[in-house]
């Protein structure tokens, strides 16, 4: 079994491959397959907390282009130690995500190694090492160079809130049944600190609000619809001519205008059983605000129990 230690950008991802190729095997030079590929964690850095506590950030890449894949919380997808393990994501989408899920340990554990380990069904086992012992993976929460900062988000207009990768998790489980629309909504606002002077900056930046599933059951789904309370979708710019067309905004994406109000969508579920639901804002309208630089947005997490 071979042993692969991968950096790209700030993440970092150590993959444990299955049994080796035949010696000698000449394979052709063909695209990789859409769908059967394999997860890969990732760690994106760490945060060192005021109370004395450290938090990680982890993230993932799904290599199928096309295909979400369900892998439960349990030996195929675990957390080591398994007193932090519990929310890593059960659903992942295509492509690469950043900041979905934070571990924090508590002050006199910052020497602790978190590892999250992913087996595939193809057989590859993926594990990464969560670990706050490399200053290199040491992230931070000051505003970056035009001043933005993560959003606020929570679950009501008054409530409390929470801002970067480490998010907020709603106290209130919400009851649903299969098949009919339930209304989620969330609050954010931008704290961003602008330069007044700035013409870039004359007017507030839109946030965005993407939901997506974190945990399901095997079998369940869900299907996001636009609620008639939220804008139309703005056109997106046209893209750079070496870069792929942008898709066109589906209604999980939300625009908040004026950098602060509600978010709301529709969410239909397929199956029975225990669903956690991720928000994620964004303000990356920003110049100075993307998720390469690992900054700036923040995580709403909504327990929902679906009934038949």
């Amino acid at each position: 079994m071979r042993k692969h230690l991968f950096l790209a950008g700030v993440g970092i991802v150590m993959i444990t491959l299955g049994p080796p190729t035949v010696a000698g095997q000449n394979l052709p030079l063909v695209p990789l397959p859409s769908t059967g590929l394999s997860i890969a964690p990732f760690l994106e850095g760490w945060y060192a907390n005021e109370d004395g506590s450290h938090t990680i950030s982890f993230g993932y890449l799904n290599r199928n282009e096309e295909n979400l894949v369900n892998i439960q919380v349990g030996e195929n997808n675990s957390i080591e130690p398994a007193q932090f393990s519990g929310m890593q994501p059960t659903v992942f989408l295509p492509g690469r995500h950043r900041g979905v899920f934070v571990v924090t340990l508590p002050p006199g554990m910052e020497a602790t190694d978190v590892w999250w380990t992913i087996a595939n069904e193809n057989g590859e086992v993926n594990k990464v090492p969560g670990r706050t012992t490399s200053h290199a993976y040491q992230l931070d929460r000051n505003p970056r160079p035009f001043g933005s900062l993560p959003p606020h988000i929570g679950f009501s207009e008054n409530g409390p809130t929470a801002s970067d990768p480490s998010g907020i998790l709603a106290d209130q489980t919400i009851d649903a049944r299969v098949g009919e629309p339930l209304t989620l909504e969330v609050w954010t606002s931008d704290p961003s600190q602008r330069d007044p002077d700035d013409t870039r900056f004359e007017e507030a930046k839109s946030l965005r609000v993407v939901w997506s599933p974190h945990q399901s059951p095997p079998e369940g789904d869900i299907t996001f619809s636009r609620h008639e309370s939220s804008p139309e979708p703005e056109e997106e710019e046209a893209p750079d001519e070496e870069g792929p067309p942008r898709p066109p905004p589906g209604p999980e994406e939300v625009m908040v205008p004026e950098g602060a109000g509600v978010a709301r969508v529709y969410a239909t579920f397929s199956a029975p059983g225990e669903y956690l639901v991720r928000a994620q804002v964004d303000n990356w309208r920003a110049p100075d605000s993307s998720s390469g630089d690992q900054c700036c947005w923040s995580n709403a997490y909504q327990r929902v129990n679906v009934e038949p």
